[in-house]
């Protein structure tokens, strides 16, 4: 997801976690609940109401409640939408090899617009030029991860959350049995990239687990793969990816569940608009309710997240 301040990208245009002061995040921990239950004793978050397991045995997160019932605009209420993201972003919206704008992001746009009925531009901008759209009005929406947060909640207005990247763990193929608790890892040793929220987590509620910290995700997967550390917590869409990919030669697998606690991990992914602009709001929120009803967000998910991360 990128970060909140809406100025600027994040560094490397990839799928980040925020730098966060490991000491505050732990002070938040101990301030309120969150989703890993207790510091002591932390538990993978449990994953809301699925759309079940496709014939892949992957798992199709779901973020809509069955029982809430959004209510579709009145005809001509939205009579387009404009959408912008960036094409620098995959797998959610970057350029194929012709050159077309494409990804989970765009393909969501555009199911949103089909399940409205109405019609869809969908164009990329750089990113800092993205929330500027909405403020000279030439766009509705921007769908392009930008971060929910309270900074952001001053200037702009958030659909419902669409996808939320959890954190996981995962260990080397002779190790897929890890027990995945404070008492199962004691004595292990971790591998996680140093200053990020992922050291912060463990921090708080992994306390007693030996931490060794890397400069970044490539040197902590290589601990794993080579035995110098026995489980790596990171980013679980990213970790996804490498699991499928030649670098990782079949090594590894996620081991324990996945973790959303939103202090250390963030809202997830919602579509900006415009402060004021509920009849936009609402009907994005009512067409991705749809589009996860009638399966067309499963479909999505599928085709572009092919190792599933939950």
């Amino acid at each position: 997801m990128r970060r909140a301040n809406l100025s600027s990208p994040s560094v490397n245009h990839v799928l980040s976690i925020t730098v966060v002061s490991i000491a505050a995040l732990a002070l938040l921990v101990a301030a309120g609940p969150a989703a890993a239950q207790t510091a002591d004793a932390p538990e993978p978050a449990p994953v809301e109401d699925t759309a079940g397991f496709a014939e892949s045995g992957i798992l199709v997160p779901s973020f809509w409640d069955p029982r809430d019932r959004k209510e579709r605009p009145r005809v001509g209420a939205v009579p387009s939408l404009r959408f912008v993201t960036t094409d620098d972003f995959p797998p959610f919206n970057f350029l194929d090899v012709g050159g077309q704008l494409t990804g989970f992001n765009v393909d969501l746009a555009r199911a949103i617009c089909g399940e409205l009925d109405i019609p869809c531009t969908i164009q990329a901008r750089e990113w800092d030029d993205l929330t500027a759209r909405l403020d000279d009005e030439s766009a509705d929406a921007v769908i392009a991860g930008i971060a929910v947060t309270a900074e952001s909640r001053r200037q702009i207005d958030f659909s419902d959350v669409y996808l939320r990247v959890p954190a996981r763990f995962v260990a080397r193929r002779e190790n897929a049995d890890l027990p995945v608790s404070p008492a199962g890892l004691r004595g292990r040793t971790l591998a996680v990239v140093a200053r990020t929220a992922h050291e912060a987590y463990l921090a708080a509620t992994f306390p007693e687990v030996a931490r060794r910290l890397y400069p970044n995700a490539e040197a902590a997967r290589r601990a794993v793969m080579e035995g110098d550390a026995d489980a790596h917590f990171g980013d679980g869409l990213h970790l996804s990816f490498w699991l499928q990919s030649e670098a990782a030669d079949g090594c590894c697998v996620f081991v324990g569940g996945p973790y959303l606690e939103s202090r250390f991990f963030g809202l997830g992914h919602a579509i900006a608009v415009a402060r004021g602009r509920d009849d936009v709001r609402d009907a994005i929120n009512a067409a991705l309710a749809a589009v996860h009803q009638n399966g067309g967000y499963a479909e999505l998910f599928l085709r572009y997240f092919p190792v599933g991360f939950y």
